[in-house]
């Protein structure tokens, strides 16, 4: 890579990220190069945020179009662009719902979790804000939204961290139900845990909670951040089960790189906002607008979240033949374009680095679990370069 970047980047960035050593220059679909103009296939994404491949025409496009124009003015103003995109979200996640833009994953939590406790103190009493969240669970890295998050090692570093959460085991209802008493207020979950290892949400767990959150007035507040805009196979995850949540985050995907976050909140929820109890600067502005927008009319027009289901289950089945001609695979894990692979006696971040050698850009979470976060736009014959390079990797 270039060497007066990665000095200049030691001397004047934070160092809070431990980079891979390659500076990339160019993206076009699922492909990027680097410095040297090597090309790699990407099974990253932007982790999980270029849904629709690098330098969309489509997206860009509408962003320019739309910045040559009218790019910010802040919220104290109407943008025509922004109301498009608020009715089109509602309209395809919580039909009787209202909308709320930032620029985040981490923002977009941090609006529900308040939302919820705004409505818990009007509806019920001012001790009803607790948020049950699950173990393993990631929400973002700003201060609720890592109290909220269920992984005490990363709570560690900053405490004490804002309360008002309780973390009890994933998949687990009558861990559940057990946390709940008179201060709780709503459940947050991720319908599969991204961060966490990728792990799924059994279906009998998820309309267990629904149920229980129905008959007990709480609210049931989902978080697609990741699992959002057709990375499962739907265009959110929770549609899978014919799930009814209260409130739900997006972002990641939403803008295929520019960024944007969102919450969607059924609206007897969300009229518990009222004028100043929330805002963003930046959050929906009319370019990114223009950009999610296009992002949502390009998944509609080339029927991307069929494509991620019948590439997921390609990629999942060429990874089952994997882990049976060898002993290193413990478990496959996910849905759709979003899975994970458990291995043992065998270094997740190694692998990482040698298919980076290889021309293939995938990421680990811990030493144990490879993740596959690709574009949705990518192709079988991506997949097979990617399952023969991870067989010649296990071979070795």
């Amino acid at each position: 890579m270039n060497e007066q970047v990665f000095k200049r980047e030691k001397k004047y960035h934070i160092s809070t990220y431990n980079r891979q050593p390659v500076e990339f220059v160019r993206g076009e679909d699922v492909y990027l190069w680097d410095s040297a103009n090597n090309k790699y296939i990407d099974f990253v994404a932007g982790l999980g945020v270029i849904n629709i491949g690098h330098v969309n025409k489509k997206v860009n496009d509408a962003f320019c179009s739309q910045a040559n124009i009218l790019g910010h003015v802040s919220n104290l103003f109407y943008t025509k662009k922004q109301v498009d995109l608020a009715q089109r979200l509602v309209e395809l996640s919580i039909p009787d719902g209202k909308c709320f833009f930032g620029n985040s994953g981490a923002e977009a939590n941090e609006g529900a979790i308040k939302l919820a406790r705004r409505y818990g103190k009007i509806n019920f009493s001012p001790e009803r804000v607790e948020i049950i969240t699950a173990l393993r669970s990631f929400h973002g890295r700003t201060m609720k939204a890592l109290a909220a998050t269920g992984q005490p090692d990363k709570h560690l570093p900053f405490q004490p961290l804002p309360g008002g959460f309780k973390h009890v085991p994933y998949n687990d209802f009558g861990a559940i139900k057990k946390a709940t008493d008179e201060k709780t207020v709503g459940i947050m979950l991720e319908v599969i845990q991204g961060e966490g290892g990728v792990y799924p949400a059994d279906e009998d767990y998820l309309l267990s909670v629904q149920k229980y959150c129905a008959n007990n007035r709480l609210l049931l507040i989902l978080d697609e951040v990741q699992t959002g805009i057709g990375r499962t196979g739907k265009l959110f995850a929770f549609q899978h089960f014919g799930l009814d949540p209260d409130i739900v985050t997006t972002a990641k995907g939403l803008g295929n790189g520019f960024p944007i976050g969102a919450f969607i909140a059924k609206s007897d929820v969300a009229e518990s906002f009222t004028y100043g109890d929330h805002g963003s600067t930046f959050g929906g502005g009319p370019a990114v607008s223009a950009a999610a927008l296009a992002t949502l009319d390009f998944i509609e027009e080339n029927d991307i979240c069929d494509r991620s289901k019948k590439m997921g289950d390609y990629l999942f089945g060429l990874l089952t033949e994997l882990k049976d001609k060898n002993d290193y695979i413990v478990e496959i894990r996910g849905r759709g374009l979003m899975i994970g692979v458990e291995i043992k006696d065998l270094s997740a971040k190694e692998i990482v680095t040698n298919m980076l050698n290889k021309g293939l850009v995938i990421n680990n979470i811990g030493d144990n679990v490879i993740r596959f976060l690709p574009p949705l736009t990518i192709s079988k014959s991506h997949i097979d370069q990617l399952i023969e390079a991870l067989n010649d990797e296990m071979s070795e």
